[in-house]
């Protein structure tokens, strides 16, 4: 069964972590169809991370 997706950014601030790496937005769990390109983010120096398109929050936890 496959699992169901989430709306891509339906929030301005996501906590992930570092399985969640490479990062990208829309993230995993979102659908694809319905959102700007996937964009990969470079968090892992800063620990923040802010996607150029929606302008979602992106934090390593």
């Amino acid at each position: 069964m496959d699992q169901q997706k989430i709306t891509p950014n339906a929030q301005k601030r996501y906590d992930v972590s570092k399985t969640d790496l490479p990062l990208h937005c829309p993230g995993k769990q979102m659908s694809l169809w319905d959102s700007h390109p996937k964009v990969y983010l470079p968090i892992e120096k800063t620990g923040h991370a802010t996607c150029p398109y929606c302008g979602a929050e992106y934090t390593l936890i």
